[in-house]
């Protein structure tokens, strides 16, 4: 029985994420997605998320082709495999060569768990998703900004 794990912050949750799960699901009898709590992502990536946890996690545990979700609460992976037990490891392929992914193989490779790379959606990221909302916000405020100045010097 192949029990695979996908894990992310599915944040802003779009086509990127589902490839991810679609592409994992195709790979495994079961499929378990990791759902990283707002503590990791503070601690780990320093960044905010928009969605809380646990509306992240029912999205997510909503979607057909992923039969449980597992919110994480440790940054250690290993630790999560623990917890878990998958066979299977999915991550984007942008992880491939990369420290974090070489420490990731270097690890699961001990416990007998396969590290499965699948294709990375070049064109979205959360992280591009932030960007673009901070743009409209910014925008918004310095259109709101000037306006009350111009009220002002009525």
């Amino acid at each position: 029985m192949r029990i695979g794990y996908a894990a992310g912050a599915f944040d802003l949750f779009h086509i990127g994420h589902l490839n991810l799960l679609r592409r994992a699901k195709q790979q495994c009898d079961v499929l378990i997605a990791g759902v990283v709590s707002d503590e990791m992502l503070r601690e780990v990536k320093g960044v905010e998320s928009v969605v809380p946890t646990e509306e992240r996690a029912e999205i997510v545990r909503n979607l057909r082709f992923v039969d449980q979700v597992h919110v994480e609460t440790t940054p250690s992976k290993l630790d999560t495999w623990h917890e878990v037990g998958f066979t299977h490891f999915f991550k984007g392929d942008d992880w491939r060569g990369t420290p974090k992914g070489l420490l990731l193989e270097e690890q699961f490779a001990e416990v007998g768990v396969e590290i499965v790379y699948l294709p990375y959606t070049m064109h979205t990221s959360s992280t591009a998703l932030r960007r673009a909302l901070a743009a409209i916000s910014a925008s918004a405020d310095a259109v709101a900004t000037a306006g009350l100045q111009s009220a002002g010097t009525r």
